[in-house]
């Protein structure tokens, strides 16, 4: 029996008993930190632009470079660990990402910011692949619902980190940014807490015979090729659009609105939250009618949406926001189970190769986006952006894996 099955047995009854439950909680609560301090990156920007003489195409490096420090480590890191697992590693990502705030806080020019971004997209390496595989490990059978509770902390702090930045940063100034070191060391020690669970239930999987095998695809390889591709097509699309939002949706909003810099960070703190939202009931919701449909409505489901939003006034857009990041942010952790079910006992490296993916794909389309942004306008972005989610009718090339069994999460 292969040590995924082993591990599901061990915890379904710890997870009934709430054993593991507090296990969960805390991973996805290190999620939330984690993602609170990359969001402050992203969300400082407007602060940090002008002060510091800065294009938006070189706005677009800062987020490539974090980005694709992430996703390049991403898989490798997960493929190591799924072969020899870290439990600690949590712990000394967050140590990298608080030493990137230290340094943004204090930064004085563009390579300081790069440095930065570099260190932030580090720590989110190391810690993803790692983090996904105690929530699977976690989750009792409940993989979506496991998945969905993990993704919801890092986008809650994805959406905490604009509205922290509005009301604690912007006032302040740059260098204030560096309180938020503060909840980085809480998080090490969280995630200490959970390095230790994790190195004890390796320990115990371990003592059991028959731990090695891993199980087969339930699917042909040929199959497995073109489902790869497939999510792998959906993550870019996503990814393009919501890149476009976390880097840019405050200047478009200040730009075409006239909003200042702190109302359009709540915009943007609405538009995060809903995502945060999303991305809770999409999991459940693929555990009980299956993970297809739940990527059909995510993705290609919004295009009307994103078609309409760039034509609109302030309210709607507003509106529309709320909606389409609600219902986008649910496609991913389907796509994430989804794949994990497609290679199973490769939990670190899909984890590593999705949230890597994603993480690169997020930089690339910011890096684009700005130097398309400078030759134009933020508004004509938008309207471009504005067609990715038709990539979502590739849905139609994945194979069914699962049967949903219809209970509730």
């Amino acid at each position: 029996m292969a040590t995924e099955a082993r591990a599901v047995g061990a915890t379904r009854a710890a997870v009934a008993a709430g054993g593991t439950l507090p296990i969960l909680l805390a991973v996805t609560g290190g999620h939330l930190i984690n993602d609170t301090l990359q969001s402050v990156l992203l969300s400082i920007y407007p602060l940090i632009k002008d002060p510091l003489g800065l294009s938006f195409a070189q706005i677009g490096i800062v987020t490539l470079v974090f980005q694709l420090t992430a996703s390049v480590l991403q898989p490798f890191v997960g493929a190591w660990t799924d072969r020899r697992p870290l439990p600690y590693s949590l712990a000394f990502g967050m140590a990298a990402s608080v030493l990137g705030i230290l340094l943004l806080a204090g930064a004085t020019g563009f390579a300081a910011v790069l440095s930065a971004a570099a260190l932030i997209g580090v720590g989110s390496s190391i810690f993803h692949p790692e983090a996904s595989r105690v929530a699977r490990l976690a989750s009792g059978g409940r993989y979506g619902f496991a998945q969905s509770l993990f993704q919801v902390g890092g986008n809650s702090g994805q959406a905490l980190g604009p509205l922290l930045v509005a009301l604690l940063v912007v006032p302040t100034g740059q260098a204030h940014a560096a309180w938020f070191a503060l909840l980085g060391l809480a998080g090490m020690l969280l995630l200490a807490r959970v390095g230790r669970w994790y190195a004890a239930h390796l320990a115990e999987l371990r003592s059991r015979p028959g731990t090695a095998t891993r199980p087969a695809s339930p699917v042909g390889r040929r199959a497995v090729a073109i489902a790869l591709v497939v999510l792998i097509a959906l993550t870019f699309s996503k990814n393009i659009y919501t890149a476009f939002f976390a880097s840019y949706y405050a200047f478009y909003l200040i730009d075409r609105f006239e909003l200042g810099v702190g109302t359009a960070q709540i915009h943007l703190f609405l538009f995060l939250a809903a995502t945060a939202a999303g991305t809770f009931f999409g999991g459940p919701l693929g555990d009980r009618i299956g993970r297809k449909p739940v990527l059909w409505l995510s993705i290609a489901g919004v295009l009307p949406f994103t078609l309409a939003m760039p034509f609109l006034g302030l309210l709607g857009t507003a509106v529309l926001a709320v909606l389409v990041g609600f219902l986008m942010a649910s496609a991913f952790p389907a796509i994430v189970v989804y794949a994990q079910e497609l290679l199973p006992g490769r939990v670190g490296m899909i984890a590593g190769l999705f949230f890597g993916f994603a993480f690169g794909m997020g930089g690339i389309a910011a890096a684009v986006l700005g130097w398309l942004a400078d030759l134009t306008s933020i508004e004509t972005v938008f309207r471009l952006v504005a067609v990715t989610p038709a990539v979502g009718l590739a849905v139609w090339f994945l194979p069914d894996l699962d049967r949903p069994a219809g209970r509730p999460a």
